[in-house]
């Protein structure tokens, strides 16, 4: 059988060696490169298009999520695999919307790598049993599927609004920081609670920090 390709991008020297040592375990996977930066992944990619990529979230020049994005925009045929220090479900969730097919943290068991990587080669998704008792199925495919999931459908303004808004900002002070009147800022808000289907603004920002769309201190 031909070998499964796969490229790993991380930018830490010492976790691309281990990762390269625990596959090798494996007659059936190959590494075929290995990238520092999100940048140099990209070019990876173009050079030695692999079967899957295997990268962390954190990477200098262009971060993972980023990367992730442009790997399902140019090879939407490539498995990608997140393996981060990032167990919050808010990176995961932006990880599996930007289209990852599986997230793994670092600190889970070497044979959980190699399960994850037989289980996305098998066509189904995985997650790090440290998440799975909190991230359904259901979740997974809601935040696939971006024209379903409210968020992926605003506007850059709204985007901004939003932010501010579960930063706990009034209508005044984000139009002093947008330079838009407060009467304008009020009619976001309430497209806001439209398209998220809520009731009230404490409703929304329970629903968009629950959910992990974002966080409280992520700037807009």
């Amino acid at each position: 059988m031909k070998p499964y390709r796969i490229v790993i991008a991380d930018d830490h020297s010492l976790i691309r060696q281990g990762l390269k040592s625990l596959i090798r375990t494996n007659s059936s996977l190959a590494i075929v490169a290995e990238a520092g930066n999100g940048v140099e992944l990209l070019e990876c990619l173009r050079q030695h298009p692999p079967d899957m990529v295997i990268l962390d979230i954190t990477m200098p020049q262009l971060n993972g999520i980023e990367a992730v994005r442009k790997i399902r925009q140019q090879f939407p045929e490539m498995a990608v695999l997140i393996l981060t220090m990032h167990s919050g479900s808010h990176h995961f969730y932006q990880a599996m919307a930007a289209g990852a097919h599986g997230y793994l943290i670092k600190d889970d068991s070497d044979s959980e790598l190699l399960t994850a990587i037989r289980t996305i080669r098998g066509g189904k998704s995985y997650i790090s049993s440290q998440l799975s008792p909190e991230v359904t199925g259901e979740v997974i495919a809601g935040f696939r599927d971006q024209t379903k999931t409210p968020f992926f459908c605003l506007s850059d303004r709204e985007r901004q609004v939003l932010h501010l808004v579960v930063r706990g900002f009034s209508s005044r002070a984000i139009g002093e920081k947008l330079r838009l009147s407060p009467r304008t800022i009020d009619h976001h808000r309430a497209s806001l609670l439209k398209k998220f289907k809520m009731k009230n603004t404490v409703d929304l920002v329970n629903h968009v920090i629950s959910s992990g769309m974002l966080s409280f201190d992520e700037e807009p």
